[in-house]
C-alpha cells in the first residue's frame, strides 16, 4: 500500500486499483441522466437488420462550445453497441424528473426497446425522438474512441430542441431520483 499526504487531512492510503473497488468508488456519484437514441438499419449484403437503439448515459458532457461537441460513453458489450457503432447520426435527449420510467424502459437490454412503448416519433435521419424532454440534441457522430471496454463517441450537434422547464433526473447509487 502507498500513502500520500493531504493537505489538510493527514495521510490518505491508496490501493491497487481493480475493478470491485473502482465500481465502488464510483457508484455514489451522482450524474445527470441522458438518453441516447440511434435509427435502425435494414438488412444488407451478409449484415442483419437492427431495430432502432436506445440507452441512457450518465457520461454525457459538452467537450467544445467552438466547434460545438459533445460526448457519451458506451461500452462496447453493450445490446446497443452495434447500433451506435454504424450510427451516423444520433440523439441525446436530457430527460425530466417525471420520465424515469422511459429511461428505466430504454436503458433495459432487448430487441427493440421502442416496440412496444409510445411517446416516440422517428425525427430526421431516422433517429427517434422521445417525447417530453427538456431538451432534445439531434447529433452527427464524429468520432469512436476506443476506451477499455467502453468506448467515447464525440458528436457534432446539428439542431437542438427545447422542450419544457423542469428538474432533470440524476442516478445516484443505482437508482433514479430528482436533482
Amino acid at each position: 500500500m502507498t500513502t500520500v499526504d493531504g493537505p489538510a487531512t493527514g495521510p490518505t492510503e491508496l490501493r491497487p486499483v481493480d475493478t470491485d473497488l473502482l465500481q465502488a468508488l464510483l457508484h455514489p456519484q451522482a450524474a445527470t441522466v441522458a438518453v441516447v437514441t440511434t435509427p435502425g438499419r435494414p438488412a444488407r449484403r451478409g449484415r442483419p437488420a437492427l431495430p432502432p437503439a436506445a440507452f441512457t448515459a450518465t457520461s454525457f458532457t459538452a467537450v467544445s462550445l467552438e466547434p460545438p461537441l459533445v460526448s457519451f460513453c458506451l461500452g462496447a458489450a453493450s445490446s446497443s453497441w452495434p447500433a451506435v457503432a454504424g450510427a451516423e447520426h444520433v440523439a441525446v435527449h436530457l430527460f425530466a424528473a417525471g420520465q424515469q420510467g422511459m429511461a428505466r424502459t430504454l436503458a433495459t437490454g432487448g430487441p427493440d426497446r421502442f416496440a412496444a412503448r409510445p411517446g416516440w416519433s422517428p425525427g430526421p435521419f431516422g433517429v427517434p425522438l422521445v417525447d417530453g424532454a427538456l431538451a432534445v440534441l439531434l447529433c452527427r457522430v464524429a468520432h469512436r474512441v476506443p476506451a477499455g471496454d467502453h468506448a467515447v463517441v464525440i458528436a457534432t450537434p446539428l439542431a437542438l430542441g427545447a422542450g419544457r422547464d423542469g428538474v432533470p433526473p440524476v442516478h445516484h447509487r443505482g437508482a433514479f431520483s430528482a436533482a
